[in-house]
């Protein structure tokens, strides 16, 4: 058995905008899953999910065909993605052996699913370490973000960006447009306060959602636009530390993104929760539709505002993970 663990992120600056080949500014944060691979001796697939802010579920398959034992709380297709990502994940080490092998795979993670904090991109990234570790081969992090992406880029339909799984692969605060991934040093400490209304967007709608709107009006493509702006100003602000500016274009980017149809009551609600709290600067954080906020601020008042804030049903701190992908202790 091999263990791997890699981080979740929320962006700074630049969902949506990233999927048109905009810059976006994510950030790991230290809120891991963590993936058990076990080689088997016949070639088929068993995904054990312990926690996926679910009540658990198994799954045997081998080519496609899955049968299933569960109880969700989460929706069902949640759950089919899930699988198709490990799934991806494991037809990725098939490519690297060049044969066809199959894997027991336990999954554990922190990260709420579907949330907006990447908890695919963390089960896909840590899910290839493990697996291609447990039969003797030790990729790059970059091998495995590039590979991880493609993973996404199916399983979304080609509607994926690099971001989420180079980030997790790599650690760190990271800037990407297009296929130019770099990891950003020297960033200052982010104090990042985390809200959760305890639901899920739907990824691939959410983004299908922006592209019909940004072909149907001129204005939401220029939208598109100003936030690949936004995000090069933001870019600066964080090699300068100037974490008020960073807060202030934060503010603006929420507003962009509830332009383009990707926000909700609730995320809104915690939003303006933590600003009246006297958060530098707080967004919706990842698709959109439902799961997380994120807001800069170093004093406990944006965490306490938000433990009282209607659909809000957690809040946590995050700090920013300096380490991607790592194998850990069995």
């Amino acid at each position: 058995m091999t263990v791997a663990s890699a981080p979740g992120k929320v962006y700074l600056f630049g969902e949506h905008a990233v999927v048109y080949g905009e810059p976006a500014v994510p950030c790991a944060i230290e809120r891991r899953a963590t993936v058990r691979a076990t080689k088997r001796d016949d070639e088929r697939i068993r995904v054990q999910a312990n926690d996926l802010s679910i009540n658990g579920f198994s799954v045997e398959y081998t080519e496609g065909a899955t049968e299933e034992s569960a109880e969700f709380d989460v929706p069902h297709p949640l759950v089919e993605a899930a699988v198709g990502y490990v799934d991806g994940a494991i037809e990725q080490v098939r490519d690297v052996l060049d044969a066809s092998v199959g894997f027991t795979v336990t999954i554990e993670s922190d990260i709420p699913l579907g949330a907006g904090l990447g908890s695919s991109a963390a089960v896909v990234v840590a899910a290839i370490d493990a697996a291609t570790r447990e039969v003797g081969i030790e990729l790059s992090p970059e091998e495995i973000a590039d590979r991880a992406y493609q993973v996404e880029y199916d399983v979304q339909d080609g509607q994926a960006s690099r971001a989420d799984t180079f980030c997790s692969a790599m650690g760190g605060a990271v800037r990407v447009e297009g296929d130019d991934c770099q990891q950003i040093g020297d960033t200052p400490r982010l104090p990042f306060v985390i809200g959760y209304d305890g639901g899920a967007g739907d990824t691939g709608e959410l983004v299908a959602g922006v592209r019909s709107v940004r072909e149907t009006y001129g204005f939401a493509d220029e939208t598109v636009s100003s936030i690949g702006d936004l995000v090069r100003t933001g870019e600066a602000a964080l090699l300068d530390g100037d974490l008020q500016e960073l807060g202030r274009l934060m503010n603006f980017n929420h507003g962009l993104l509830s332009a383009l149809g990707v926000s909700s009551r609730s995320l809104d609600s915690m939003v303006w929760a933590t600003r009246e709290a006297g958060a530098m600067g707080a967004k919706l954080t990842g698709a959109g539709g439902g799961g997380c906020i994120v807001a800069l601020d170093p004093s406990p008042a944006s965490g306490t505002a938000l433990q009282y804030t209607p659909g809000c049903e957690s809040t946590f701190r995050a700090e920013l993970a300096h380490e991607g992908v790592r194998v850990e202790q069995p």
